[in-house]
């Protein structure tokens, strides 16, 4: 039995989420299939791709090999599909749209509805996932395209970056702080800035700003979300920065004071994709469509 491209396909998901369960529900298929399928593709290989943990699944050796070769596959086959069937550069499928976390619930109820209104033929589907992963996705050809706040990587596939807005942050605290205004961040003692946990992208642009160590193990707070964290600053328990776009959803809170900063510190959101593409005037215009409808909205 040949290897099949959605073999390929589910083993890279699993190696990108290192779940099956979340794979699975990427892939838009039941657990049970998905592992069916990898089984199948072990055993075809002669040796186990994945490490069964009880929080997940990890690479093999063998494995990081194997996904590596894999995701080139996949993306011939997506380039040779792109190729057949989007010479008129417009996609025959829906879209997939990836966005860092930290934006997608404070961005998407604004950019959602003009790109259905401004782009009719074109369907959506979207997901959330930290930087790394949805680089990773558009690497081996799940994602289309990823909206981030960072500079892609030079290594690896050449990646076309359209800047879209900046993204200025602020100073969350709780309305009992007393906090001249607008705050120097070397004001603050360090140990009472709550940050996001590691992988989270703003939780590295936060130490940066506050010119925080490197080393920020001894912490023992880390949120999986602003939406956390910013309870715990209402409650006393810390401040923490916030970036402008947030603040419609998270700085509702009466126990929550808002404070400029007395020095600038903010990230770029970009939309991301591969180069080697036929659809980047359909990327383009979609770049375009979301600078337009912050730009009302930008401080």
């Amino acid at each position: 039995m040949p290897i099949s491209l959605k073999q390929l396909r589910y083993a890279a998901a699993v190696a990108r989420t290192g779940h099956f369960g979340r794979a699975a529900a990427e892939c838009s298929v039941s657990q049970p299939a998905l592992s069916q399928q990898i089984m199948t593709l072990e055993a075809l290989c002669g040796s186990a791709l994945f490490d069964r943990l009880r929080t997940g699944a990890i690479l093999t050796p063998f494995g990081r090999d194997f996904v590596d070769l894999a995701q080139k596959a996949i993306a011939a086959a997506d380039a040779v599909n792109a190729l057949a069937t989007g010479r008129s550069g417009q996609l025959d499928r829906p879209l997939r749209f990836g966005l860092i976390p930290t934006v997608a619930p404070y961005l998407l109820p604004e950019i959602f509805p003009a790109l259905q209104s401004q782009l009719p033929d074109l369907d959506f589907t979207v997901s959330e996932n930290r930087t790394e992963a949805l680089l990773a996705g558009l690497v081996d050809g799940s994602l289309d395209i990823a909206l981030i706040a960072t500079e892609p990587p030079e290594h690896g596939p050449r990646l076309v970056s359209a800047p879209l807005f900046e993204d200025r942050f602020v100073l969350a605290t709780g309305r009992n702080e007393a906090t001249p205004a607008p705050v120097s961040l070397a004001s603050i003692a360090p140990e009472r800035i709550l940050l996001l946990d590691e992988g989270h992208c703003f939780r590295d642009q936060t130490i940066a700003a506050c010119n925080l160590a490197s080393d920020t193990s001894p912490r023992t707070f880390a949120a999986t979300s602003l939406s956390t964290i910013v309870e715990f600053v209402a409650n006393g328990q810390g401040v923490t920065l916030l970036p402008q776009i947030a603040l419609r959803k998270e700085a509702t809170d009466p126990r929550i004071i808002i404070h400029p900063l007395a020095a600038d510190a903010g990230r770029l959101l970009r939309l991301v994709w591969r180069e080697a593409t036929p659809f980047a005037p359909t990327f383009a215009r979609i770049a375009e469509v979301i600078r337009a409808t912050r730009q009302p909205n930008a401080s």
